[in-house]
């Protein structure tokens, strides 16, 4: 009887994604041993489409094409539980960074809108210095064509003074810019490598 959703491990696997998650993380993935702490410790398991040992497990493998397609990767809330629990010292939310980035780069980010809003995120840093909450959620949402999302809820957010109309620019914002700027100019230019 022939199995369904099996993947073909050896026709898919890519060390040399395996070694780039752990050059960019500086993490030793190959230590997890599967345990399941950083599983356990998550408080987005419920809606992972891979926990988090399973993402660890599919990097070990050479999984690229799965992990970073993955949902689970974008819905990391980056709180460090996992990391703090792991026997093996290993960063794992670290890790999930960077197959963000990794998925970005790469052009496989799992839904169009999870790149916008990424996108949108590290304009308003970069505008601001900080996140400008307010304006986040405005852009990103017209930008997704779902502008009245959330609008009953901010009503209520902002009169309760959890939301700013108006953006709180931090005192450096001008180095964060440049920060950004410094950035785009390498990728540019790596890129053209």
């Amino acid at each position: 009887m022939k199995r369904l959703h099996l993947l073909s491990l050896q026709q898919t696997c890519d060390k040399d994604f395996i070694h780039r998650v752990e050059k960019e993380s500086g993490q030793q993935v190959s230590k997890c041993y599967q345990c399941g702490n950083c599983s356990a410790s998550c408080n987005y398991t419920y809606v992972y489409d891979y926990p988090v040992n399973q993402i660890m497990r599919l990097i070990q493998l050479g999984q690229k094409d799965v992990v970073l397609q993955a949902r689970s990767v974008w819905l990391c809330a980056n709180c460090q539980a996992c990391s703090t629990r792991c026997p093996c010292n290993i960063d794992v939310a670290r890790v999930m960074e960077s197959l963000r980035i990794i998925s970005v780069e790469e052009g496989m980010v799992s839904k169009k809108k999870i790149k916008l809003f990424y996108d949108e995120f590290l304009s308003s840093v970069k505008k601001h210095g900080r996140v400008f909450e307010t304006g986040l959620i405005a852009a990103y949402n017209i930008k997704a064509l779902k502008p009245f999302t959330d609008a009953d809820l901010g009503a209520r957010v902002l009169k309760k003074g959890k939301l700013e109309l108006h953006p709180h620019n931090i005192k450096g914002r001008k180095d964060v810019a440049e920060i950004f700027n410094r950035f785009e100019a390498y990728s540019k230019n790596r890129d053209i490598d």
